[in-house]
């Protein structure tokens, strides 16, 4: 019997950007990373695409692409900021499912529904536009239709795979214990099954009431969970074993959050780069293949009938998502998860009354209101231009004011979506960051609405809030949080101005009289003109808005009074429309802006300042190295050694990168760089600046360099990082002379090419 193996990875993170400047700002318990998306790219996204393969004496053998081999799926709003944030790591997700059909003649990627919403408790109208955005971003990205389509939480009903069915979509992979009956096609003879007596090696059928069909697969249950909880990513070869062993054949197959590999569990990464390994070579008769691929050579002999609603974290079913049913991911005995009802009923408020609006207005706007939503998601995916799509869906003839509220209602419906994604119901409690982010994409989507001429219903939407509570007594209700926590995101032309022009003047890019500077974030673009003769306590301009995918400019005067101390986010901004100065709007940063929006322009600050700090001192230890005479007589540390070690760093640097030649006191500085490498705060910093540097060598292939660099950094004891090193030479193996130069310095075995 044939013996395959199918490793599927659940990619997906919460939704963090803000929905007015579509940016991710800082979230502090991500620290040192700017936010969790980013700690998380680092920990198991990147991994994941260079995982390491080593030989008994640690040196790298291979770098495994673990996405040409691993079934995954990714949440579309997780690679949106994937392909702004890190393009090599999102082409090799790219590169993998390509490589996949090479091999297979089907992709390893599946699609995912948008949103990551819990269809079974969507409309009908939300399922079909979820799967259709989801299919509109993956056609976009991967360059093919999908054949499959991860259900957020794997939940399922009829509806549910009605839709994927109608959408095209051929198969899904759902959890054991969905599963209640099975019977071979057209038997009629059907037989309860259960998690433990469920085979789940093969594919089953769902028929559906429409007469058509949909495959189903089913993960192992005992082994994902294994792999997800018990630690088995600790051993390679207990990992292989664990998949393969007293396994008769057929498919196995397992499912876990993608993050498993390396956020989870630290190198997990590696050993599923060894069980790749095994599974190419199809050890012990074991062969890597994907869900499609099965299928295709496996078409289903048995049917089976699911619990409904089911999922694979809610033994309940999808109660987890509406009620407080028991199911929580935390550790505080004595808390509940009442709120989740009033959360819900909350934002199908705002749904509800978000659809009416849409089709209210978008009757005049639109030739057929339904179709220009569904197509939304292939402008939204990148996949049409907005000039085409209005071309194809608006009415002829509307002006620019009609035009731009027909973007707004697009965008509006968008973010009412956005706020049904699972994680704001997943966890323990109604402060944490899921919740109020679905409350403030809720709060963004009501903007748009009034915005394009609906009468505010924001006092229920809060009514029904109040009653849910959150397990901190000091957060209060919904209605306090969002009082305190929510509403305050809302952003309005002063806030934009304040932080506009501090980004500008943070790094140093504030405008001359008479000249244009631009300060943008990927949901908004501000342009930004100062007046001439200003004086030094108060300044003022002009401020042009533009929303992607609006098409209105929004133009407004600003001006800006300073205040007498240093503070930057202590100073006034006042904004009103050109024209009409009546409608004046006043921001204070250090008062009106939220936590994150203040700690984003402190980083921009700190970002800048500190290059502009280290490009001068760097610039200045260029000399400073000749200046380091050697010791002489008794002397065993250098004159003034306090203030050589405050700019010790820099010194190391000019020596790591070569910038010196034949300096006098070259051994006592060697030697004073190893002791304040040991120690000193700057260090770190300059490790991490080597890191980059090394990589851009490599690239280079300036191997006189690259090795010159490596021997100066073991000379002062310095530990610097070569994983990117590493990964760009990998892409340099088919040029074994540059190869051969650098491979074994950077951590190679010999043999590795």
């Amino acid at each position: 019997m044939d013996k395959h193996l199918c490793l599927h990875g659940h990619f997906y993170q919460p939704p963090r950007e803000d929905p007015w400047m579509d940016h991710i700002f800082p979230e502090g318990s991500a620290a040192p990373f700017l936010h969790w998306n980013d700690r998380i790219r680092r920990e198991s996204y990147a991994p994941l695409a260079w995982a390491r393969r080593l030989d008994g004496d640690g040196r790298i053998i291979e770098l495994v692409n673990c996405y040409a081999y691993l079934s995954f799926n990714f949440g579309p709003t997780l690679l949106r900021w994937l392909a702004r944030a890190d393009a090599r790591t999102y082409g090799r997700i790219l590169a993998g499912d390509r490589e996949s059909v090479a091999r297979l003649g089907h992709g390893n990627a599946l699609a995912q529904v948008y949103h990551h919403p819990i269809l079974p408790l969507a409309t009908e109208r939300d399922k079909d536009l979820e799967i259709a955005w989801g299919i509109a971003d993956f056609r976009q990205r991967f360059g093919r239709f999908p054949e499959g389509m991860w259900l957020a939480e794997t939940a399922a009903d009829t509806p549910t795979l009605e839709a994927l069915a109608r959408a095209g979509i051929r198969f899904t992979l759902l959890a054991p214990r969905q599963a209640a009956a099975v019977a071979a096609i057209g038997s009629g003879s059907w037989r309860e099954v259960n998690e433990g007596s469920l085979d789940a090696t093969r594919p089953y059928l769902v028929r559906l009431p429409s007469g058509r069909d949909i495959a189903v697969f089913f993960y192992n249950g005992p082994v994902s969970q294994a792999v997800a909880f018990e630690g088995l990513l600790a051993d390679g070869d207990r990992f292989w074993h664990r998949l393969t062993g007293g396994h008769p054949g057929g498919l196995r197959a397992i499912a876990t959050d993608g993050e498993t590999y390396g956020h989870h569990f630290t190198f997990g990464e590696m050993a599923l780069a060894y069980v790749i390994s095994l599974g190419r070579d199809c050890a012990d008769g074991w062969c890597l293949t994907n869900f499609a691929a099965y299928l295709a050579d496996n078409p289903p002999a048995m049917e089976v009938r699911l619990h409904e609603p089911s999922s694979w974290s809610c033994v309940h079913g999808v109660e987890r998502w509406r009620a407080d049913c028991g199911c929580t991911t935390g550790d505080h005995p004595g808390w509940n998860q009442a709120w989740r009802g009033p959360l819900r009923r909350a934002l199908n408020l705002v749904r509800e009354r978000v659809d009416a609006h849409f089709a209210a207005a978008g009757e005049g706007l639109f030739k057929d209101p339904g179709a220009a939503l569904t197509a939304y998601g292939r402008v939204y995916a990148g996949a049409q231009a907005p000039a085409a799509f209005e071309a194809e869906h608006l009415r002829p003839g509307l002006d620019e004011a009609a035009r731009n509220s027909a973007w707004k209602l697009l965008s509006m419906v968008q973010w009412s979506l956005a706020s049904f994604a699972s994680c704001a119901w997943f966890f323990d409690d109604l402060a944490r960051i899921e919740p109020l982010n679905a409350m403030t994409f809720a709060l963004r989507a009501m903007q748009l609405a009034e915005l394009t001429g609906a009468a505010s219903f924001e006092a229920e939407v809060v009514d029904i809030l109040a009653e849910a509570l959150s397990n901190r007594p000091s957060r209060g209700s919904g209605r306090d949080l969002w009082e305190k926590t929510v509403r305050v995101r809302r952003e309005t032309p002063e806030r934009l101005a304040a932080q506009g022009l501090i980004r500008l003047w943070a790094r140093e890019e504030l405008p001359a009289p008479g000249k244009i500077a631009t300060a943008s974030w990927p949901g908004v673009k501000l342009e930004f003109g100062v007046e001439p003769g200003a004086p030094a306590e108060a300044f003022s301009g002009r401020m042009h808005v533009q929303w992607p995918l609006h098409a209105a400019v929004e133009r407004f005067r600003w001006r800006v009074t300073r205040t007498v101390d240093a503070d930057p986010l202590a100073a006034r901004f006042e904004v009103h429309p050109e024209g009409r100065p009546e409608e004046l709007g006043a921001c204070v940063p250090a008062a009106d802006l939220p936590w994150k929006k203040r700690q984003n322009l402190a980083a921009d600050w700190v970002s800048r300042t500190e290059e502009r700090v280290w490009r001068e001192a760097a610039d200045a230890a260029a000399t400073g190295g000749y200046l380091f005479l050697p010791l002489q007589e008794y002397q065993t540390t250098q004159t003034l050694t306090h203030k050589w070690s405050a700019v010790a760093p820099e010194l190391a640097w000019c020596y790591v990168t070569g910038t010196y030649h034949a300096l006098p006191g070259e051994k006592d500085l060697v030697a004073f760089l190893a002791a304040q490498a040991r120690s000193h705060p700057g260090m770190p910093m300059l490790a991490e600046r080597l890191r980059m540097e090394l990589a851009r060598l490599v690239a280079d292939r300036d191997d006189t360099a690259v090795l010159g660099l490596l021997a100066r950094v073991r000379a002062i004891g310095l530990s610097v990082d070569a994983w990117p090193a590493q990964n760009a030479l990998w892409e340099l193996k088919n040029e074994p002379e540059t190869w051969k130069k650098m491979a074994e310095a950077l951590g190679f075995a010999p043999a590795s090419a």
